[in-house]
């Protein structure tokens, strides 16, 4: 039996971790999340940590989330997600499609940055408060013109494709990513995002086709996945979603 993944993720936020953990449940593979774990079972935010400290043996890394499996070290959202889809079937077959997966999620990985930078344009070290003008006019660009041009964008992928998913008929770790990005800026930003997937509708029709899948929903419905909160990536300020004043 294959020694089970670890990964170690903040354990009061879903942030990056979230993207990693939906692949792990759609692959039906055993995972350990260890930042959720207790600290006698060598859980907790000190494990997290200890890969900041340098502590931690294998392949130095930046930040997490990172996936740990005997001597693999591999750290960033969409380098786990990737290895993870093409070893455990949800990435396709060829080359020149498992690269465009690969696209997919680092062109998700953008969209996402750029939401966090919403919240914080000048710093991730400042409080909200101590930025929160320059936050209001970020937020704007980013609900007027950036998340209209994702979610464009990712409408055209799926018409290149034929659907249902972002590559075809399979589903792809890239299909779940976005599906998780959907999520977190429908909480952030509900009245831009209505608005802006009115112009998506094969993209919001993809975010219920994955929601509908048996192992994807039953991990919705679990203790497991953690619900958004103001310390993630995605955090709701009305003040700063479109229409916020009228």
């Amino acid at each position: 039996m294959p020694t089970p993944y670890s990964l170690y993720y903040w354990p009061d936020i879903p942030g990056r971790g979230e993207f990693v953990r939906l692949v792990l449940e759609e692959a039906d593979v055993p995972w350990r999340d260890v930042g959720r774990l207790p600290r006698e079972q060598g859980g907790g935010a000190e494990a997290v940590l200890a890969f900041y400290a340098g502590r931690h043996a294998g392949h130095p890394i930046f930040a997490p989330p990172v996936l740990v499996q005997d001597e693999l070290v591999l750290a960033q959202t969409a380098a786990i997600c990737h290895f993870l889809g093409c070893r455990h079937g949800l990435a396709p077959d060829d080359e020149r499609g498992r690269t465009h997966a690969l696209a997919l999620e680092l062109t998700i990985a953008d969209l996402v940055l750029e939401a966090h930078d919403t919240h914080h344009p000048i710093g991730a070290m400042l409080y909200y408060e101590d930025q929160q003008p320059e936050a209001k006019r970020r937020a704007a660009s980013f609900t007027g013109e950036r998340l209209p041009r994702f979610l464009g964008y990712f409408e055209r992928v799926l018409g290149h494709s034929g659907g249902p998913y972002l590559l075809g008929a399979r589903a792809s770790h890239a299909d779940l990513s976005l599906f998780q990005a959907l999520e977190g800026l429908d909480y952030a930003f509900p009245r831009a995002f209505a608005r802006a997937s009115a112009g998506a509708p094969g993209v919001a029709a993809l975010r219920e086709r994955v929601r509908a899948r048996p192992r994807i929903a039953a991990y919705l419905a679990s203790a497991r996945r953690m619900p958004f909160n103001q310390q993630g990536i995605f955090r709701r300020y009305p003040e700063l979603d479109a229409d916020a004043d009228s």
